[in-house]
């Protein structure tokens, strides 16, 4: 199994990944084919996928704002986990910020996804209940 960075030719085989983890994405805006299209050639974003035999098995997003790394998109496949290969991913994301120059790192994971809990506790990140998320949607 490779860690690689994907390719737009496998936004599908992705989003199905993210279907059978029961990840919340947004096809039509953020996550929609020409959005990620535009993230694969931003210097700032690295979408990272673990393949098993040419299978997306795994994918982690990592992006900086200039100021703090953000890991977005942890998934992976519930046949393959209790493996690491979520530690391994966030490894990957962790070494993809470090070149970009970011020394700290944030994730936002919803409050019901548990293994990606499990998987950022695992690699050493510790939960920060005093913030609040706001955000604000422009249409």
């Amino acid at each position: 199994m490779e860690i690689e960075s994907f390719r737009i030719n496998e936004y599908d085989q992705m989003l199905s990944l993210w279907e059978r983890t029961g990840l919340s994405y947004d096809r039509a805006d953020r996550d929609s084919r020409e959005s990620i299209e535009r993230q694969i050639f931003d210097d700032h974003v690295a979408i990272l996928t673990l393949k098993d035999k040419g299978r997306i098995i795994g994918s982690i997003v990592a992006s900086s704002d200039g100021r703090k790394g953000w890991i977005n998109r942890l998934a992976v496949d519930p046949d393959y986990r209790g493996r690491r290969l979520a530690a391994r991913l966030v490894e990957k994301a962790e070494e993809a910020l470090s070149e970009m120059g970011v020394k700290v790192i944030a994730a936002l994971v919803e409050e019901n996804n548990f293994p990606s809990m499990a998987a950022f506790r695992h690699c050493g990140y510790e939960a920060w209940s005093e913030t609040v998320y706001f955000r604000k949607v422009f249409k």
